[in-house]
């Protein structure tokens, strides 16, 4: 059974996603326990509360230190038993050694096809920018396992969106959030059934829909 713990940024759409496949039997075999958000004033802590799951501000800027922040968020996860953590637009850099404690079981969801338009400094609208500067006619989400570098770890799911010549970044962006509200739902089910396969920097999907 996946606990996952959200952690958004924004208005917390994939966030709405998930938990609506959950809620109409899409994804079995996973609950959303906590939504943790950085910023105070998230839709995303709104929209917990709207479903009855616990939501949590909990910022670095409240602490001291690194240390001491990621001890809080490292309490408040295993206070309400989460075992997943689904990044859903958060725009924080996640420590270390939180990560090494979620190996393999923290996801992120990328606007573009990695290793593509991917790295510091590639985020949100950014991304589209960078697409249409660069004049590709093809972009996507990736749905990859959180590691230490940014967008570097291993690839669960990608699809691709083709570009039209008259896009702007914002009519990219909303192509690319169609896909993202459809792929990690999907990205979810398949961890919560058993159906990944984690082999070093290779995922293998045993029984992709």
């Amino acid at each position: 059974m996946l606990n996952i713990a959200v952690f958004a940024s924004g208005q917390g759409s994939n966030f709405r996603a998930i938990q609506e496949a959950i809620l109409a039997g899409n994804v079995r075999n996973a609950t959303i326990v906590l939504v943790i958000s950085n910023n105070s004033d998230a839709g995303a802590l709104e929209l917990a509360r709207s479903y009855g799951i616990p939501a949590v501000h909990c910022s670095r800027k409240q602490f001291q230190g690194d240390e001491e922040f990621t001890t809080k968020l490292s309490k408040i996860l295993e206070q309400h038993g989460a075992n997943f953590i689904v990044l859903a637009g958060y725009m924080k850099k996640i420590d270390s050694s939180l990560i090494r404690r979620y190996k393999n079981r923290m996801l992120n969801i990328h606007p573009a096809l990695l290793p593509a338009f991917g790295g510091a400094g590639m985020y949100g609208m950014h991304v589209h920018e960078a697409v249409l500067a660069q004049r590709a006619t093809v972009t996507g989400a990736t749905v990859h396992i959180v590691d230490e570098e940014y967008d570097r770890g291993p690839i669960v799911l990608q699809r691709e969106v083709n570009v039209s010549p008259d896009d702007t970044p914002e009519s990219l962006s909303k192509k690319v959030l169609r896909i993202e509200h459809e792929l990690y739902p999907e990205a979810v089910r398949l961890f919560a059934e058993g159906q990944i396969e984690i082999d070093g920097e290779h995922v293998k999907v045993l029984n992709a829909r």
